[in-house]
Formats: structure tokens, C-alpha cells, sequence
């Protein structure tokens, strides 16, 4: 019944806020769009995520970019697709203090030319850079994201 009444969307952003790493990390999830192509994220500085200088833990600022494009490209390319995050690669820019945002954005264009890329069923490795917002709107982290993306054989799909 949960299933049926709550949004799909919804139901994701329900159960990440929830999920225990990114509690720890006081990371919250604000908006997940109901056509999984913007998701946005912000981490308030507390004990939980304060490094020894009394600024954001960069484990903690890429802990807020981990899996959010792998998610809005499953549930845009659906389950034809295998869809994995490959690699990651974050520049830390200045200090985060206070509470910084991330926003993801994916376009109808960028799922159609992934989707057109993984046609012939070779894996392809899409790359998306993110950036980590400070309260003032200056970068802290600058994050380059790299995912597998490969169409289901057939054979793989009927199993």
C-alpha cells in the first residue's frame, strides 16, 4: 500500500534521509524532482562532520555526491541498463564552513545521447562534474563523477 500511495520520488527521498551514513553525516536530501532529473542535497556543519580544523569533512563532501547521478540515470534509462559508479575524482577548493549545497541536474538531451551511446550494447562511461556550494554561493569542492553504463543483452535481460 506505501508503494501505491507515496510517489516514487518521493519514497527515494524518504529512504536516503534515512540511511544511516548519510544520518551520521547530517547529509539531507531536500528535493528529489518526480521525473529523477534534479536532486538536491545539503550537509549543515555539525560535530558528526567537522574535521580537525573545524571545517567540513571532505569524506563527508563527497559522501554527498556519491550516488545521486547513478540514480536519476537508473531511473531514467530503467532496467535495460546495468548502471554502476566507476570512479571519482573531487578537488577541494576552500574550506566549508556552515551549511554547503549540492545540485544534480541531468537533461532529457543527456539521457538521449546516453541511451543512443549504450545502444550497441558496449559499456560507455559517461563523466558529470558536481559542485559543492558554500552558504555565499563560492565552490568548496568540485567533484567529477565517472559511471558504466551498458545495455542488458538480451540474453542477460530474460534471466
Amino acid at each position: 500500500m506505501f508503494k501505491q500511495l507515496v510517489p516514487k520520488a518521493l519514497k527515494l527521498k524518504l529512504l536516503l534521509n534515512a540511511y544511516l551514513p548519510f544520518l551520521g553525516a547530517g547529509i539531507q536530501i531536500t528535493r528529489v524532482s518526480d521525473d529523477f532529473l534534479e536532486i538536491d542535497v545539503k550537509m549543515p556543519l555539525h560535530k558528526g562532520n567537522k574535521n580537525y580544523v573545524g571545517t567540513h569533512f571532505g569524506g563527508s563532501l563527497y559522501a554527498m555526491t556519491d550516488p545521486f547521478l547513478m540514480l536519476m540515470l537508473m531511473e531514467n534509462l530503467g532496467k535495460d541498463y546495468i548502471i554502476w559508479d566507476k570512479a571519482a575524482h573531487i578537488d577541494f577548493i576552500s574550506p566549508g564552513r556552515g551549511t554547503v549545497y549540492a545540485q544534480f541536474r541531468l537533461t532529457s538531451k543527456q539521457i538521449g545521447q546516453v541511451k543512443l551511446a549504450a545502444e550497441s550494447g558496449k559499456s560507455i562511461c559517461p563523466e558529470y562534474t558536481v559542485e559543492v556550494l558554500g552558504e555565499d554561493g563560492k565552490v568548496v569542492a568540485k567533484v567529477i563523477k565517472t559511471l558504466y553504463v551498458k545495455k542488458k543483452s538480451r540474453q542477460s535481460h530474460a534471466s
